[in-house]
């Protein structure tokens, strides 16, 4: 491959609602490129970029997947994100480096949850996008209704560059507007097609469509709308500067089509994006921090210092790490030491690889505004900066979502507990949307991730690559005790044996606090009726309950202790024995104070079809949520409410049983709140029928 300029690079990402085409589409650029010499398939497996057993397996890509080919010569990199909403973080890390996303819809389905939530990244990173729409060649396809539908989600900017000539099993050809030309495909997968003249009878539907969209590149620079007002048409000059002004500023968004199951429509889209797509010099500054944390700007030139953001590890059999980079200023050598300002590290260069999938080519240089592969990189993992030493920058972290999902894990073999923690460690630095607690609270090790298929992928990647297989369990919640009344206790620890004994006395008065407030301790002994040594001792035995609980074994908050009096023995009393005492007494202020247990609320949003919402809501209903409002977005709706995290397990896959898969959800805690007493006392009897099966 020849050395590329930064004007000579197209990073593309490709996009979509789960199972749109995109990575079919992917075989159709690079069988078009001849980088593969036949088209592969995800149903038999075998396409360049769901190249993992787990994807072979599920038939969908889960990670992300970098491939390069030369077209039309420029150098395209191209990004092949997963569908599926459990893998939104490979999509937020794809989408951060890209300069042009491809949109796919479904030729039938058109806008749906995942376009929704692809399109909020694209915004979010201020990504320029094209859209293209899919099965063309399946029936009830159309064109008219998906553009339509597309424009009242996302704004006129949405502009047909492309029409079908006729939908369903017959279409195999699409009018270019720019040009007013017939493109007819050979029906054999090459992806290859003929040029003809536009038939008679759609002539006056595509001038009709090109006015427009010729009417929208001009809106996109001033200068060619005047010119435009004055003469009525744009020279292809003037068209090609206001669609690569459009495209790249976000105003327009050019619609394309075909089937990438029969390779119609690869060639065309590389051409519109070799010709009108934006470069990495054509992309604003990229914003980061210097060494002092100041906002500084680094532009796409390949003689600046060298600094490139590392979006995505990958972690490959008989390989190791990769680190996928893009490089946003300067070049990167085989050999070279760098820095990584993320983690004030050095890093020494080693091969440097362009990527087809799992296929390697080693290439020795990395030129701005390019990306390419880092092998064995000691200390550097996603979300890392790399730079010149003697110009320290840093780029911004990919911010993930919240986890929806937990899953409790616990080894299946004794003495798999490290094996089990070190895997997850390296699965965590290779996709961090997934996060370990290991809770001392509630003695389990907890996986959150973004979905059940998301979690179920980890777990099997540990069996893979680590050898060690895991139960699982539904996760404990962890509910917190607290009281509702006052109480007034006194304890007397009196223990004696053959040597010294153990004495003290201790009166206390308990009293809740407002939610949220903790916990608070307070002495009033006066008179020396407790030594002023012991009090720490007694507050210590308070502490001891408050994390192991008084009802159900939960931790204690929203109460204050209150020390008022006690006794204690000259010989005998000693800091063990105010430990036991503020212990035990504490326990019995809590018993007598009117004690509830508390559960935790979060914050849900649902995002649905207007035509799910009754189940939706229904369902909601059942899981004790409270409907906090709903409001439209475009063709969906959302709806807000607070539920226990406790009716949250397995929403995932109830939400997409209910949609058929067209819903998504959010979470994040919110509060604690006294639960309903039926649901109190049977969380009550379980914890203490654990904890006598435990003894």
């Amino acid at each position: 491959m020849k050395d590329y300029g930064p004007n000579e690079i197209r990073n593309i990402g490709l996009v979509s609602h789960q199972s749109t085409g995109k990575t079919t589409l992917a075989e159709g650029m690079l069988f078009a490129a001849g980088v593969n010499t036949r088209m592969g398939s995800v149903d038999d497996g075998s396409t360049t970029s769901d190249y993992r057993s787990d994807e072979i397996e599920r038939k969908i890509s889960i990670s992300t997947a970098l491939m390069t080919i030369d077209w039309k010569k420029c150098k395209f990199n191209i990004l092949d994100l997963p569908g599926y909403p459990d893998f939104i973080g490979e999509v937020q890390c794809g989408l951060r480096v890209t300069d042009l996303a491809v949109l796919l819809l479904n030729g039938v389905s058109g806008v749906e949850v995942g376009t929704d939530m692809s399109w909020e990244i694209l915004d979010k990173n201020k990504v320029p996008r094209l859209i293209f729409i899919n099965r063309e060649d399946k029936e009830h396809a159309s064109f008219a209704k998906i553009i339509a539908e597309t424009q009242e989600a996302y704004g006129f900017g949405v502009v047909a560059a492309q029409i079908p000539v006729s939908e369903g099993d017959g279409f195999n050809s699409v009018i270019d507007l720019l040009t007013m030309k017939k493109l007819t495909f050979q029906n054999d997968q090459s992806g290859k097609y003929k040029v003809e003249e536009v038939p008679a009878d759609l002539k006056g539907k595509a001038e009709e469509l090109r006015n427009a969209f010729i009417e929208k590149i001009a809106e996109a620079d001033d200068a060619i709308l005047e010119k435009y007002f004055e003469t009525g048409e744009l020279t292809p000059e003037q068209i090609s500067q206001g669609l690569r002004a459009g495209i790249r500023n976000a105003t327009i968004f050019p619609v394309l089509c075909g089937s990438a199951l029969r390779n119609m429509g690869a060639q065309p889209l590389l051409d519109f994006i070799s010709d009108y797509g934006p470069s990495p010099a054509d992309r604003a500054s990229v914003p980061l921090q210097d060494a002092e944390g100041k906002d500084v700007v680094v532009k796409v030139d390949e003689k600046a210092p060298f600094c490139g953001f590392v979006f995505k590890t990958l972690s490959e059999m008989h390989v190791g790490e990769l680190s996928l980079i893009r490089v946003y200023s300067g070049q990167v050598k085989s050999g070279e030491e760098v820095f990584n300002s993320s983690k004030n590290i050095s890093e020494k260069i080693g091969q440097i690889y362009e990527l087809n999938g799992k296929t390697r080519k080693e290439t020795g240089l990395l030129r701005a505004g390019d990306i390419g592969a880092l092998v064995k990189l000691r200390n550097t993992h996603t979300n890392n900066t790399l730079c010149d030493k003697k110009n320290l920058v840093t780029f911004a972290s990919v911010l993930f979502p919240e986890p929806v999902v937990q899953v409790a894990i616990t080894p299946r073999s004794k003495g798999d507990e490290d094996k089990i923690s070190s895997g997850l460690h390296t699965l965590n630095e290779t996709d961090p949307s997934f996060t370990v607690e290991v809770s001392s609270e509630l003695k389990q090790t907890v996986l959150s991730g973004q979905g059940e298929i998301h979690l179920a992928v980890i777990i099997s990647r540990l069996k893979e690559r680590y050898g060690v297989e895991v139960d699982q369990k539904k996760p404990k919640i962890p509910y917190r005790e607290t009281i509702t009344g006052k109480s007034d206790e006194k304890y007397r620890h009196k223990k004696q044996t053959g040597g010294a004994g153990q004495f003290a006395e201790v009166w206390m008065r308990s009293e809740p606090l407002p939610r949220g407030s903790g916990f608070e301790f307070e002495s009033k002994i006066v008179g020396g009726a407790i030594s002023g040594p012991f009090i720490p001792s007694i507050e210590k035995g308070v502490r001891q309950i408050l994390e192991e609980g008084a009802i159900a074994g939960y931790h204690i908050v929203d109460v204050k202790a209150i020390v008022y009096d006690g006794k204690e023995h000259p010989v005998d009393s000693k800091d063990i024995a105010f430990q036991i005492a503020g212990r035990e007494v504490f326990k019995m202020c809590i018993q007598s104070a009117k004690p509830i247990l508390l559960e935790p609320i979060y914050d849900v949003e649902v995002k649905c079809p207007e035509e799910n919402m009754g189940d939706i809501m229904g369902d909601l209903n059942s899981r004790r949520g409270r409907i906090l409002g709903m409001e439209s977005q475009g063709r969906f709706q959302v709806v807000k409410a607070k539920i226990p995290l406790a009716e949250l397990h397995n929403y995932s896959n109830t939400l997409r049983s209910l949609t058929s898969g067209r819903a998504s959800y959010t979470r994040k805690f919110s509060h604690y709140d006294p639960m309903p007493k039926e649901v109190e006392t049977k969380v009550i009897a379980e914890a203490q029928a654990e904890k006598a099966a435990a003894h």
